[in-house]
């Protein structure tokens, strides 16, 4: 999740920086492509060329059809809104995940589990303060991401359990980028040297970020990986200090200390000796 953490925050950065220069659909063709390449000679070099195939493309066709609209609605607030109102509503995605995963992977929805998404909920209204003028048109189009990114999460928790790792990360790659040349048709735009790095950087921590998620969610349950999540927006806000001089308020670090408490919680043990299957299961 570390690794997930810092691949994230690059990744806004890098797209911060495209933002208003690069139309988003243009970003997710080289984020697409550059996966792909990647993957693929990872694949062959390795001699892991039974992860091309899988049993289960309907999955990862939903999946990513809600992955792929889960990051064009968030790259779209990321160039109108500010920051940290994107990054607040996205946060929403540990509920709808939890509640996703419950009703369709079978997780419990403990005490535990909900009293983390709560603290985690608080610890990011403390630190960006939303006013009303939070709920406009693009609030909702960044909402809607974080429920498509929550469909997306649980998907990939049922991926994970018999799925290799790059086998996820291909058919991510595979079919985003169909979709997304589609909309870039009549916008493309021929990105200048320092756009050209900032793709590339896009293209990369995408490709790190979801293989760390990845590997977090055969290792605890979908709900836990994304309460986790919750540190990228205190991370983000030291990232903006050091790079654009955004000041960091007292709020940004009484709400990450709120987070904190809430990953803690989830990852308190049980006081009760668990058996061997049930320890599994939790």
């Amino acid at each position: 999740m570390l690794g997930a953490l810092s691949s994230f925050s690059l990744m806004a950065v890098g797209a911060r920086e495209l933002s208003g220069e690069i139309v988003t659909s243009q970003v997710m063709v080289f984020r697409s492509l550059i996966g792909l390449v990647v993957i693929t000679a990872i694949m062959l070099l390795t001699g892991n060329r039974h992860a091309f195939a899988t049993k289960r493309v309907p999955l990862h066709g939903a999946r990513n059809l809600f992955h792929f609209a889960g990051q064009y609605g968030w790259l779209v607030g990321i160039s109108v809104l500010p920051l940290a109102e994107v990054f607040a509503l996205e946060f929403t995605v540990p509920l709808w995940t939890a509640l996703i995963a419950w009703l369709f992977l079978g997780e419990r929805l403990t005490k535990r589990k909900l009293s983390a998404i709560v603290l985690g909920l608080i610890g990011v209204l403390v630190i960006v303060k939303p006013g009303m003028e939070v709920f406009n048109l693009y609030s909702l189009v960044v909402l809607g991401a974080a429920f498509c990114y929550a469909i997306s999460h649980s998907a990939t928790k049922s991926l994970a359990a018999t799925e290799n790792p790059l086998t996820v990360l291909f058919y991510m790659c595979a079919v985003q980028l169909p979709v997304a040349v589609l909309l870039t048709l009549g916008e493309w735009i021929m990105p200048s040297a320092a756009q050209w790095g900032w793709l590339a950087i896009v293209g990369g921590t995408a490709l790190t970020a979801h293989f760390c998620m990845t590997k977090a969610m055969q290792s605890a349950e979908v709900s836990l990986v994304v309460i986790m999540d919750f540190m990228r927006l205190p991370a983000i806000g030291i990232v903006g200090m050091l790079l654009y001089g955004e000041t960091i308020e007292l709020s940004l670090f009484v709400g990450a200390l709120i987070m904190l408490l809430g990953n803690l919680t989830a990852m308190l043990p049980s006081r009760k000796p668990l058996s061997a299957n049930s320890a599994s299961k939790e």
